[in-house]
């Protein structure tokens, strides 16, 4: 079967094993949000997933 690349580059495998991503829709209209709320969205955050659908995405991991 072939990986789903689009939705593979979202993401990265950390040392550990665990997914981190970026939350999606965070990209546009933020001249008036604070300085805080745009630090915010840059942080990234843990990606849960089954393991059929790590088989699937990740065929690495």
């Amino acid at each position: 079967m072939k990986t789903n690349k689009s939705f593979t580059k979202r993401m990265k495998v950390t040392k550990n094993g665990k997914i981190v991503v970026r939350k999606p829709g965070l990209n546009h209209f933020n001249a008036k949000a604070s300085r805080s709320s745009k630090m915010d969205k840059k942080r990234s955050s843990l990606f849960v997933m089954t393991n059929k659908s790590r088989a699937r995405f990740l065929p690495n991991s």
